[in-house]
């Protein structure tokens, strides 16, 4: 398959992403619909997830991005390999998020991984980041007790900000003592963490559960 040329950055205020998308019918979708659900928002081409969905078979999970030609790109992928536990979805998650989590059926969502998100240097566009104060707040409603969430960037100040805006909210705890996670705790790495390591770069990780 030839590789998918698209836009490295995508205004996710912009008025073409502000209309929320109908949910799935998800028994339409996965195989096993009880099956625990691990959600990585921001999956850019999805390549992360179609390996975890080989690795971890008694899991589902879902990709979502904002950049429609990799969901379909990836969703090619995934049929070629016809794995049942893994679906792509085009959405921009700070406005369809609440939707998505309530079609679910209850506790399933078990794990959500954010790794590498634009960073949005420029100050003024700091607010199209992901993690926003609101994100956080779906998050804790959805997720259930013991739930984990993944956070992962190669830029600290957006690391921090990430970490710090779960931390203030009281359903969750990080799990581990020391300011960033050294090793990541899943069995895949993203392409953007595999070459991010290869040039010596830190990675700021940050591992946290749902507490209450």
């Amino acid at each position: 398959m030839a590789r998918v040329r698209v836009r490295q950055h995508v205004n996710p205020l912009s008025d073409k992403y502000q209309i929320p998308r109908t949910p799935p019918e998800w028994d339409k979708v996965y195989t096993h619909l009880q099956h625990p659900l691990h959600l990585d928002i921001g999956c850019g081409r999805g390549r992360f997830l179609l390996q975890m969905a080989q690795v971890q078979p008694d899991w589902n999970f879902l990709g979502l991005e904002i950049r429609e030609p990799l969901v379909t790109e990836a969703n090619q992928l995934r049929d070629e390999l016809e794995l049942k536990n893994l679906h792509y979805l085009f959405s921009n998650v700070n406005v369809d998020l609440p939707q998505l989590l309530q079609s679910l059926p209850s506790g399933v969502l078990q794990y959500v991984t954010i790794q590498f998100p634009d960073p949005w240097f420029k100050k003024r566009h700091a607010k199209r980041r992901t993690v926003q104060p609101e994100l956080v707040k779906i998050l804790a409603q959805a997720l259930p007790e013991g739930g984990k969430i993944l956070l992962q960037s190669d830029v600290e100040a957006v690391a921090i900000e990430m970490r710090d805006r779960f931390l203030n909210c009281a359903a969750f705890q990080r799990l581990h003592p020391e300011p960033w996670l050294t090793e990541n705790p899943l069995p895949i790495a993203t392409e953007r963490e595999k070459a991010t390591q290869a040039k010596g770069d830190p990675v700021y990780r940050s591992f946290l559960e749902k507490v209450k």
